[in-house]
């Protein structure tokens, strides 16, 4: 904990952390000190302090924390989730992506074909994976696996976690928004089931391009949009600095998602976000995959596509 990056709104809890911190080195001392009750007051504090804050999250706090440097990225879903796992490079038709990272793998025993956005998680690995932002042929790629599953009727499994596809020239050059359509389409038309787990940001097309599934869940803190808060400010209040309002007004939390029925369920995150406590969210994200497994196990392919379909036609019916 001690490492652990503060947000600002966390200040309260950091403070006593910062108090039990010192204790604890004048505990580890030579002085004949007894400090052991004000310290277990002191975590009682910071225990109850943590909770409070995070039952009241905004949706600006929430973004805050979907966007977490120690939150969870593919690499650890990936580490804690699957066994056998063989990442697949290139889109066969330009280059490699590292922000899309999708292969073949095993979940508790049973292939399953894998996509999954990395933001990378220090300064070298972000570059790599471009900040979780993919290019056109991130998407390809994607399509690519999603073939290769249909082919061999394997489930797809798909983690978001984008600020949205990468805006640069030479992606637009390469038709970003074609492969975006065509990974969205694909997700559409295979006959296996697919499930998709919105873990940090859902960033616009870049998150719907593989997140068009049988099922789509949310971390509790996680965040899904049309466009980023910030943008969202720009264009419509001409201020970046009201990303908290446009963040209200748009209802990118799993909680408006899922009232609204744009999502299919909100998986529920330990006291304090995904990040203090990962062992813990990798268990409840192991029982939401396997519940998915079991449900559309058998299931007929004309079933699977008509159960993806009448889906998102309720949205529709839904949002009307």
């Amino acid at each position: 904990m001690s490492t652990l990056s503060y947000l600002d709104f966390e200040k309260p809890v950091a403070e006593l952390q910062g108090k039990i911190s010192e204790l604890e080195q004048i505990g580890d001392s030579e002085q004949a000190v007894d400090v052991d009750e004000e310290l277990a007051r002191l975590r009682t504090r910071a225990e109850d302090a943590l909770a409070d804050i995070y039952s009241k999250l905004t949706p600006w706090q929430k973004t805050q924390v979907a966007r977490h440097p120690s939150r969870p990225h593919f690499s650890d879903y990936a580490r804690h989730l699957l066994t056998e796992w063989t990442p697949l490079a290139g889109d066969r038709k330009y280059s490699e992506d590292a922000a899309v990272q999708a292969g073949l793998a095993r979940f508790n025993g049973q292939s399953v074909a894998v996509i999954g956005q990395e933001k990378g998680s220090n300064t070298e690995s972000r570059l790599t994976h471009n900040f979780g932002m993919a290019r056109p042929e991130g998407y390809r790629k994607a399509v690519r696996i999603m073939d290769m599953a249909d082919r061999f009727d394997i489930p797809v499994l798909s983690f978001v976690d984008t600020a949205g596809a990468w805006p640069g020239i030479g992606a637009e050059e390469r038709g970003q928004a074609e492969a975006i359509a065509r990974s969205t389409e694909k997700c559409l038309e295979i006959g296996v089931p697919n499930l998709a787990i919105i873990v940090g940001e859902g960033g616009s097309g870049g998150a719907i391009a593989i997140a068009t599934a049988n099922k789509v869940l949310m971390l509790q803190h996680a965040i899904y949009s049309v466009i980023s808060p910030e943008a969202g400010a720009s264009i419509l209040f001409r201020d970046a600095g009201r990303a908290q309002d446009m963040a209200a007004a748009q209802k990118i939390t799993a909680q408006d998602l899922a009232e609204l029925k744009v999502i299919d369920g909100i998986i529920e995150e330990p006291v304090g976000g995904a990040h203090r406590h990962i062992e813990t969210i990798m268990a409840s994200c192991r029982a939401e995959i396997s519940k998915f497994l079991e449900e559309f196990s058998g299931m007929p392919r004309d079933k699977v596509r008509e159960h993806r379909r009448d889906k998102f036609l309720s949205i529709g019916r839904t949002l009307a």
